[in-house]
């Protein structure tokens, strides 16, 4: 039988998302610039505001539009903190767990998030899991020169490791000139073990778990509503 196409939030609700956004900005933060459809939302939101802002981007594409829409751009050598990140997700469970990195960016998007006072990730009301997992690809970034070990070691975890391929059939690289393989996870892997067992292989630079990373995540409902929700305490 085939796949149903789940209903999903619409680029107009999308736009609605990134300028809600816009009541965590002031004039003159430092704001991280994430990756991705619900942020480059929040990214055109920021440009029309005219608000005054720094960011500092998490892929060439978010510099890109940032830039050509007029935002001073900066690394992280040249501030001394973020004040807020603006990010989207690919899942997101009841305690603001996440999985992101279909993008490809996850390994700048950790740092920013890290280097942040606050992350706000924006979201269709579909990326809402009751588990991590449910949507079943969890990104790894690696290093070429290991990726035949890191596959095997992948493997023998039992994550079921496949190489992300463009469309043309070329290997996927990072902005870091790194390799992307996703792992085919399912609801029931144990995000806490599998996020220690990643970071312990040799040749993997970042994964896409973020976990008790995020502070609030925006929903656009089915319903047209925004619903704020804030990481349990």
């Amino acid at each position: 039988m085939a796949d149903q196409v789940q209903p999903a939030a619409d680029a107009a609700a999308l736009e609605r998302l990134g300028e809600f956004a816009l009541r965590y900005v002031k004039p003159g933060h430092t704001i991280g610039l994430g990756t991705g459809r619900a942020a480059a939302a929040f990214i055109r939101a920021l440009i029309a505001s005219g608000i005054e802002v720094r960011g500092v981007p998490t892929s060439r594409q978010s510099e890109q539009m940032a830039r050509e829409g007029g935002i001073e751009i900066v690394g992280l050598d040249a501030v001394d903190r973020i004040d807020v990140t603006i990010d989207g997700a690919d899942e997101v469970d009841p305690r603001l767990n996440l999985i992101k990195g279909r993008g490809g960016a996850l390994v700048r998007e950790k740092i920013v998030a890290v280097a942040s006072r606050r992350q706000i990730i924006l979201v269709g009301f579909e990326k809402l899991v009751r588990r991590l997992g449910e949507h079943s690809i969890l990104p790894v970034e690696v290093v070429p020169f290991a990726a035949p070990l890191c596959m095997r070691l992948l493997k023998r975890a039992g994550l079921r490791p496949a190489m992300r391929y463009n469309a043309d059939g070329t290997e996927t690289v990072s902005d870091n000139g790194n390799l992307i393989i996703d792992c085919n996870i399912d609801s029931t892997f144990n995000a806490r073990r599998v996020n220690r067992e990643l970071l312990e292989m040799p040749g993997v630079v970042d994964h896409g778990l973020f976990l008790g990373i995020a502070h609030t995540v925006l929903v656009a409902g089915a319903d047209g509503k925004i619903r704020v929700m804030n990481r349990p305490r």
